[in-house]
C-alpha cells in the first residue's frame, strides 16, 4: 500500500481529517510527509497502528499529553506502555468510586424520603446499601517539615494522627501562619455520624460503614473551613494535600500541587492532579511534562486556600484500603528535588514510615533542597 491521502487515512484510521490536522499540530501524529506546494498531508499504512492506538485511548478519556506518551512507549517498550494505561485507569477508578459512592448514597436517601415530605436526609444510608465490614485495619504514619537548605523561614506544615494525615505548603507574606491554620481546621471534622467519636490512637478500627457520600461530604466542609481559617492572612495563602482515615478507606482531599503517592504491590502511583498552570497545559498536549519542569510559571497555582470563595473547590476521592498500602503526602520541595523513580525506589526500601521520612528529606538535603518541605508517610497494616 503507498502513502495515504488525510481523507483516505482518516477512513482507515477512524479519526476525522479535523483531529489528525490538531494531532498534526501537537506533535501527537506527524504525517509521513507534507506536499511543498499544496501543503496536503500524506500518511504510510504502517502509521495506522499508533492511529488507532489513539483512538483506543481517547474513547477512555485520556487526555492528550498521555495518548503522547503511551504512544511513543509502544515504539519502543509495549510493557512501558501498558503500566502508563494501568497507572491512568487506576487514577480514573479512584475519581470513579468517589462519585459512585456519592451517587449511590444520594439514591439511597432519594428512594427514603420521597418529593414532598419535609424531611431531613437520613445520616445513614439504607441497609442494602451499606458497604459490608471489611477486615481491621489500621495505619502507622510519620510526618516531618523542613525548612531545606535556602529558604530562610519553613512555609510548609505536615501532620500525621490516627484519623488525619495532611501537608500544606504555605506561600505569601504569611505562608507559614496560613498552612498552619488550614490544617488546624482540617484536624475539626464536621459532624458526620460516629466519625467525632473516633479516639485519638494509632491502632484504630474505624468504621468501615460510613456512607460515601456523608464522608466526602464532611471533607467538602472541612476545606470550606480551612478556607475561612486562611483568610486575613495578606497575600498569602496555601495548598492541602489531606487523606482521612476511615478503617477500611481513605478519603482525600486535594487543592494546589503538593502531591499524594500510593505504592500498592509494587507499583507507583500519583494519586492526585496539579492544579497549575503548567499541568493544564500538559493536560492540552501543549507542553511536554520535561518542558514543565523549567517553564517561567510552573509555580502559579489555579487552586488554593487563600480565603476567598474563587478557585477553592478542592478534588475529592475515595481510596480502598488493602493491607500493605503505603502513602506519601508531600509537598513540591521533595517531588521537585527528586524524580518518581527516587521516590519509589525509597518507599520501597524503607521498613518504618519514620525511617522513610527522614531518608526522603535526607535525599532532597543531597539534592539541594533548594525549597521547604513537607512529609507524611503512612501504612495501612492488619490489627
Amino acid at each position: 500500500m503507498g502513502s495515504l491521502t488525510i481523507g483516505a487515512f482518516a477512513r482507515a484510521s477512524r479519526l476525522s481529517a479535523k483531529a489528525l490536522r490538531r494531532y498534526d499540530e501537537l506533535g501527537l501524529l506527524r504525517p509521513a510527509r507534507v506536499d511543498a506546494y499544496t501543503g496536503y498531508r500524506y500518511y504510510e499504512a504502517t502509521q495506522l497502528a499508533r492511529a488507532r492506538l489513539v483512538v483506543w485511548l481517547r474513547r477512555i478519556g485520556m487526555p492528550l499529553a498521555g495518548i503522547r506518551e503511551v504512544c511513543d512507549l509502544y515504539e519502543t517498550d509495549t510493557a512501558a506502555a501498558a503500566r502508563a494505561v494501568r497507572d491512568y485507569w487506576a487514577r480514573v477508578e479512584a475519581e470513579t468510586a468517589a462519585r459512585r459512592d456519592l451517587a449511590t448514597f444520594l439514591v439511597g436517601q432519594l428512594s427514603v424520603h420521597p418529593a414532598g415530605k419535609d424531611a431531613a436526609m437520613s445520616s445513614n444510608p439504607p441497609t442494602s446499601l451499606t458497604t459490608p465490614p471489611a477486615p481491621p485495619l489500621g495505619i502507622r504514619y510519620a510526618a516531618r517539615s523542613d525548612r531545606g537548605l535556602v529558604r530562610e523561614t519553613n512555609q510548609d506544615t505536615a501532620y500525621a494522627g490516627s484519623r488525619l494525615l495532611a501537608v500544606a505548603d504555605g506561600y505569601g507574606t504569611e505562608g507559614a501562619p496560613a498552612s498552619a491554620a488550614a490544617i488546624e481546621a482540617m484536624k475539626s471534622l464536621p459532624d458526620v455520624p460516629g466519625l467525632a467519636d473516633l479516639p485519638d490512637l494509632p491502632d484504630l478500627h474505624g468504621l468501615p460503614g460510613l456512607p460515601g457520600g456523608e464522608l466526602l461530604s464532611a471533607l467538602a466542609e472541612s476545606v470550606e473551613r480551612a478556607n475561612r481559617a486562611v483568610d486575613g492572612f495578606a497575600d498569602s495563602g496555601t495548598t492541602l494535600t489531606a487523606m482521612l482515615w476511615t478503617g477500611s478507606r481513605l478519603a482525600l482531599v486535594h487543592i494546589g500541587d503538593s502531591r499524594a503517592y500510593l505504592l500498592r504491590d509494587g507499583e507507583f502511583f500519583q494519586i492526585t492532579h496539579d492544579h497549575t498552570v503548567v499541568q493544564s497545559m500538559i493536560d492540552e498536549g501543549t507542553l511536554t511534562p520535561e518542558e514543565a519542569a523549567s517553564h517561567p510559571q510552573r509555580a502559579i497555582l489555579l487552586k488554593a486556600l487563600d480565603g476567598t470563595e474563587a478557585h477553592t473547590r478542592p478534588d475529592l476521592h475515595l481510596q480502598d484500603a488493602h493491607p500493605g498500602d503505603r502513602y506519601l503526602l508531600c509537598s513540591d520541595g521533595l517531588f521537585t528535588a527528586l524524580p518518581p523513580t527516587r521516590l519509589h525506589r525509597t518507599l520501597t526500601q524503607t521498613d518504618t514510615p519514620t525511617e522513610a521520612v527522614d531518608h526522603l528529606i535526607a535525599l532532597t538535603h543531597e539534592s539541594g533542597a533548594p525549597d521547604n518541605i513537607a512529609c507524611v508517610v503512612a501504612d495501612v497494616i492488619p490489627l
